[in-house]
């Protein structure tokens, strides 16, 4: 076995073990992926705390480790933490021929690894900035069932969608994205209704509604277009948020004395579906 070969074999193990998913398909993605594929030539930029550290070589080695890797740094945009990606695929737990969008796909890596998972369903890629856009298409030219879209996943009406994986901040999904779920559809987004809340948030569409669950602290840059709260927002606190287990739609619902955080079209509550009030 190549260096390489044993590198990427060692960091799909810690990605598994991390994610702690019994899906033994999720660490076999991580060491079939090169991610250095979709990261440009090296010597690549890694991103340590608030500093920057410039591998040593163009050795791919060096980035199968839990780092984030520059993609534009100027904008800060990278391709980000393995684990916490990990995490989340793993809580998806996304299935051959279900449909996925990724909202925020960068160049591609973390969508290449959602596209070998649904295979064969159909995964729709977004990405806003037209270079990254360019390179994610040309980096997942040999999966047939990933499209990528350069384009606004905000003001467009995404595919019905069994998975939608956001990888960009937003203060509220917007209304359009639960109604894409499919029924028993996942979505997974960083919520960050202030400064002071980041969270990991997965929502799962039942048949009695939109149950949520903060699972973890999350920070990625902002989602244009829907990153910032409305003036009349109920904004939570961090411990607020945190009690947040069910969304819902105001035009369905007005908001009642269970709710943790209000916006122009969606409140989130501590009543679950199937439980009483956390209040």
């Amino acid at each position: 076995m190549s260096k390489i070969e044993d590198a990427r074999k060692f960091y799909a193990r810690l990605m598994a073990a991390n994610a702690g998913s019994a899906d033994p398909r999720l660490e076999a993605v991580f060491a079939e992926v090169p991610r250095e594929a979709f990261l440009g030539p090296g010597p690549w930029t890694v991103i340590a705390g608030k500093g920057k550290i410039t591998t040593p070589s163009a050795d791919p080695v060096h980035v199968y480790q839990n780092v984030l890797v520059a993609l534009d740094a100027d904008k800060g945009i990278n391709n980000g933490e393995p684990f916490l990606h990990a995490m989340w695929i793993g809580r998806l737990a996304p299935r051959p021929g279900e449909t996925v969008t990724h909202i925020g796909a960068g160049t591609g890596y973390y969508t290449a690894l959602l596209a070998r998972l649904a295979s064969p369903g159909a995964v729709t890629a977004f990405e806003l900035e037209a270079d990254l856009a360019a390179r994610a298409r040309k980096n997942l030219e040999s999966y047939g069932n990933v499209t990528v879209v350069q384009g606004d996943a905000v003001k467009t009406n995404l595919p019905p969608s069994d998975i939608i994986y956001v990888n960009a901040g937003v203060a509220v999904p917007p209304v359009q994205w639960l109604k894409a779920l499919n029924p028993g559809g996942r979505l997974v987004f960083p919520w960050r209704p202030a400064e002071r809340v980041a969270f990991a948030v997965l929502v799962t569409r039942t048949a009695n509604g939109f149950a949520c669950d903060p699972f973890m602290g999350s920070w990625f840059i902002p989602c244009s277009g829907a990153s910032v709260a409305g003036p009349t927002a109920k904004i939570p606190s961090r411990q607020q948020a945190a009690r947040s287990r069910s969304l819902q739609l105001i035009a369905d619902k007005p908001p009642d004395r269970t709710a943790t955080a209000i916006f122009d079209d969606i409140w989130f509550s501590s009543r679950g579906l199937d439980a009483r009030s956390r209040d």
